[in-house]
């Protein structure tokens, strides 16, 4: 969409709020000079909007009495794309508003749709169901992820307050690089000008933010997806666990995803590859460690190699065991 062609949407979008206004009060809202206000509205007369023009000391523009919309021109697969983006937004735990906001939004937009589209989408809302549930997660207020999204777009540096997970409260300095969505969550990843160290925050903790002076350059390469998921396999937990596996990295991603585990492989050109995992509980990684079907050895912690043996009894006595 041109810049012209926005401002004459944005003009349109100031009359629909009703009453008269004026040229130079119109003028300085879209950014023009009076001139271009009036061939902006020529624009929308041509398009079929009736704009009215009151001549005099007081003059200036409003849309004809009763005027309305017309409804959204919308294909079958348009209408459908926006819907159930809204819908995938909200199961994911990814939108930044409450669930009453996101379905006043999808009942604002099949209201304006044409009836026969309209009637296909409720019956595609009212019979579709989903295997995965939806995540439960707190979404961050949506100014603040729309200002840092402006910051990290502009590289302006932000304050931020912040209380992270043990509940300790902090005023930071970042300059942020990016935001990723992940597990239902919105994250920032940027650098911290006092060490340069670049760190790891979620939205939903940010409560407070107020824009710096300044600029910053973000580093060449810098990937905030692959640093979000680095930082979450390595936040410190009540395990510390460490494998090493004889695999492909591709076969282990499979089973152990980046925002589980870290991998490295030791020594080059082996293949062995040593795995890192920071966990609550063990319980659930012997069977993660049978259903990759490679060598391993479990270099801590001791509890998990007694996990593992009493899993390897238990399908023993499973695969021994005579059918009643």
């Amino acid at each position: 969409m041109t810049t012209s062609t926005a401002r004459v949407l944005a003009l349109l979008e100031i009359l629909q709020g009703g009453g008269l206004r004026t040229v130079p009060d119109l003028a300085a809202r879209l950014g023009v000079d009076e001139r271009t206000v009036r061939r902006y509205a020529g624009h929308l007369l041509e398009l079929g909007v009736p704009v009215d023009s009151v001549r005099g000391r007081y003059g200036g523009y409003r849309l004809a009495p009763g005027y309305r919309m017309p409804p959204l021109m919308f294909t079958d697969e348009e209408a459908l794309a926006v819907v159930l983006g809204l819908l995938a937004g909200r199961r994911a735990g990814l939108v930044t508003t409450s669930a009453s906001a996101g379905e006043s939004a999808t009942a604002k937009l099949l209201r304006v749709l044409p009836a026969a589209l309209r009637r296909r989408l409720d019956a595609l809302l009212d019979t579709a169901d989903f295997t995965a549930r939806p995540r439960a997660a707190t979404a961050p207020e949506t100014g603040v992820l729309l200002e840092l999204a402006e910051a990290a777009l502009h590289r302006r540096p932000v304050a931020i307050a912040y209380t992270d997970r043990r509940g300790r409260t902090s005023d930071r300095t970042v300059l942020p690089y990016g935001l990723v969505a992940h597990a239902g969550r919105w994250y920032l990843t940027g650098a911290d000008p006092a060490d340069d160290e670049v760190r790891t925050f979620r939205l939903d903790r940010v409560t407070a933010l107020r824009l710096r002076s300044g600029s910053f350059e973000v580093p060449a390469e810098f990937d905030p997806a692959a640093t979000v998921l680095d930082s979450i396999a390595s936040t410190p937990w009540t395990h510390d666990v460490s494998l090493r596996i004889r695999s492909g990295v591709q076969h282990i991603r499979g089973h152990l995803p980046a925002g589980i585990a870290t991998v490295t492989t030791p020594d080059e050109g082996t293949d062995w590859v040593r795995i890192r995992i920071r966990a609550e509980r063990l319980d659930w990684i012997p069977p993660v460690l049978a259903a990759l079907d490679r060598p391993f050895v479990v270099e801590r912690p001791a509890a998990l190699r007694d996990l593992v043996r009493a899993l390897a009894r238990r399908l023993d006595e499973y695969a021994t065991d005579e059918p009643r």
